[in-house]
């Protein structure tokens, strides 16, 4: 496998922007993850790869507390955000997804106008003063999402009639608006062709000069396409986590290079 890409062709960030330590998660009485421990860097994408229902999504939705809504889920330990405890009383979760936007694995845009998709999150917010101001947030956001161009002409048409791949980058520039610090993605080009999902990937590698990003992935050529970190998840643990050329072609543990080689998974 080649991991000699644009991904490392220039030095990630090493300003930890999201630490966690001890993290356990329960759905009921079953335990899905166990005793993480990772620190995530600003300005930087990792990836979080590993076998079908290791864990890496629902650590990904600890990270702005989507795991919220589930009535059953129990999420123990620390995540700090700029050190600030994110699951603290006085932290209020809509206002923690702002800073912590959300893109998921099918393109889910609302039954709404491609402007009104990305207006939302700053309306509800309370972002802008002024229909001029909306309509900057709008401009830079879609631009941001590498969509400006193609719907620039048609921002009142509904945004459930874009190509699939032009949806997800609608539901980027839709995360992107509210001004978040860190960018989450649970397998945002699964659902996509591959032409799509080279786009992504291209916006991944921009997207990462503003934000922190943090991506899960089936894919290992994806992983080393587009991330400079890489966690390994397997059973509910975080077996490895370093620079994404170190993982694929010297890991320490025996299970990442089983995982790698294809052996597992």
């Amino acid at each position: 496998m080649n991991v000699m890409t644009r991904a490392e062709s220039s030095v990630a960030s090493d300003v930890v922007k999201i630490s966690a330590r001890d993290v356990q998660v329960h759905y009921g009485t079953t335990q899905a993850i166990k005793d993480v421990d990772v620190d995530i860097l600003d300005k930087t994408v990792t990836a979080f790869i590993g076998p079908s229902g290791c864990g890496k999504s629902t650590f990904l939705r600890c990270l702005n507390r989507m795991n919220d809504t589930i009535d059953i889920c129990r999420v123990s330990g620390r995540i700090m955000l700029d050190g600030e405890d994110i699951y603290d009383r006085r932290i209020d979760p809509v206002q923690l997804r702002a800073r912590v936007g959300m893109v998921f694995q099918k393109p889910n845009p609302f039954p709404k106008s491609i402007f009104d998709n990305v207006a939302y999150g700053p309306r509800i917010h309370g972002m802008t003063q002024s229909r001029a101001e909306l309509d900057e947030v709008v401009e830079s956001s879609l631009r941001r999402a590498a969509l400006w161009d193609e719907v620039k002409d048609r921002l009142a048409s509904p945004g459930t009639g874009l190509s699939g791949g032009q949806q997800q980058r609608l539901c980027i520039a839709r995360a992107v608006a509210t001004g978040p610090e860190v960018l989450l993605m649970d397998e945002p080009c699964s659902a996509l062709d591959p032409i799509a999902t080279a786009q992504v990937e291209e916006l991944i590698d921009e997207l990462r000069t503003n934000f922190s990003v943090v991506i899960v992935t089936h894919s290992m050529q994806q992983a080393a396409r587009v991330s400079q970190r890489t966690a390994f998840f397997h059973l509910g643990e975080l077996v490895e986590y370093g620079e994404t050329g170190t993982i694929f072609t010297k890991p320490r543990d025996p299970r990442t290079e089983s995982y790698i080689t294809g052996r597992i998974g």
